[in-house]
């Protein structure tokens, strides 16, 4: 679409007989839309980049989503925990940050109910947000360095809700990284569901079998009071990190959905397994998925520099448990999924979600093989901070 020099088209398309101009101009826009388009590839909600028209002519972006009530049924608590995280964070940035760029995205308000920030219509649940402004994402790690910004994204993030009560924030997905939990879902979609036993998929079972006892080794720790909880992202893989387009550095965490309390040792798990996989994890060639190690000392060196004042002896001690645990829970989530028809993740092809699972279990393998060289970085690490 051709522009002008300020950035906006010159003649935006027709959006009269668009339903999703209705939708986003319920909210209290900063402006006129000019243009809506998809955005993102994510899992699970579905997000549309709205343009409006400012007064100086300039362009601004905000992202409208359609959040998926199959997975968060109550809207309003996930709302309430994103709420409750900002004015936290507000309150806490200027200690923590030290000038540093950080940025939490905002919820707009509904224009005749100035009170919420979510819309319901026709059995769908919008919201609004704002846009982090200069930024990028990214599906597979470039260097070193970046991988150093990813962990100190993660760290900060940490370190900036590691005060916020847990008793203020609802469990808006009970169960969620709950590893026992999700092996009992598998037994049963396993033995309800009508799904043809390939060799991947006996591959698959297989694998879950024989690394059952894994699923209890955090929520055993949790149990006995060696782990606590604390609030959590719940969801930091790579591609949920922002990094500035100017500076390189890591400046936000978005899709804020899933904040709730738990172990950071889930979030510390998901930010690796997703960021040491070069391949990254929608790789069709799973056989060749390895973990990298260097990138694995870059995230982590990134992370204990923002995030070590808050670490006990405990939660070192099972840093390498969460490095391989979460790998292994989200393969299982995949594959429970391929086996219930895909109810939680999007698909774009059939097998994806078993795809999905080959990747996370042959990166889990990779973990396994390297177990003594990643104990003995953590070790380092723990000694250098």
């Amino acid at each position: 679409m051709p522009e002008t020099n300020a950035g906006l088209p010159t003649t935006a398309r027709d959006l009269a007989g668009d339903p999703l101009l209705a939708i986003a101009a319920a909210f209290v826009l900063p402006g006129p839309v000019v243009e809506i388009s998809p955005l993102g590839s994510g899992n699970v909600n579905d997000t549309y980049r709205v343009r409006v028209r400012l007064q100086d002519c300039q362009a601004d972006r905000l992202g409208l989503q359609r959040s998926n009530t199959r997975v968060f049924p109550q809207p309003e608590l996930v709302m309430a925990n994103i709420l409750r995280l900002g004015k936290h964070v507000q309150a806490h940035a200027g200690a923590v940050l030290s000038g540093r760029r950080w940025e939490v995205p905002r919820l707009l308000a509904v224009r005749d109910q100035p009170d919420r920030c979510w819309l319901e219509l026709d059995g769908e649940v919008w919201r609004t947000i704002t846009y982090v402004k200069g930024c990028r994402s990214c599906d597979v790690l470039e260097d070193r360095h970046q991988a150093r910004e990813l962990g100190r994204g993660l760290g900060t993030f940490h370190a900036l809700i590691s005060d916020l009560p847990v008793a203020e924030l609802a469990d808006t997905l009970e169960g969620f990284h709950i590893t026992p939990g999700y092996l009992v879902q598998f037994e049963r979609a396993l033995h309800t569901n009508n799904v043809p036993l390939t060799p991947q998929a006996a591959h698959c079972i297989a694998f879950i079998r024989d690394r059952q006892r894994l699923a209890f080794v955090l929520e055993n720790a949790k149990a006995a009071g060696r782990l606590r909880l604390r609030p959590i992202h719940g969801d930091p893989k790579l591609n949920n990190v922002m990094f500035d387009r100017a500076t390189g550095e890591a400046i936000a965490l978005v899709d804020l959905d899933t904040i709730k309390p738990g172990l950071v040792h889930y979030d510390i798990g998901d930010c690796l397994r997703s960021g040491c996989n070069r391949l990254g994890e929608e790789t069709a060639d799973w056989r060749s998925v390895h973990f990298d190690l260097d990138l694995c000392e870059a995230i982590l060196e990134g992370y204990l520099n923002r995030a070590a004042a808050f670490l006990s002896e405990a939660d070192y001690d099972h840093l390498f448990d969460a490095i391989r645990l979460i790998a292994f829970e989200l393969g299982l989530r995949f594959f429970t999924d391929h086996l219930a028809g895909n109810f939680y993740f999007k698909t774009d092809h059939p097998g994806q979600n078993l795809q999905r699972a080959l990747v996370q279990f042959r990166l889990t393998e990779s973990i396994e093989t390297q177990e003594g060289a990643i104990r003995a970085m953590i070790e380092g690490l723990r000694a250098a901070t």
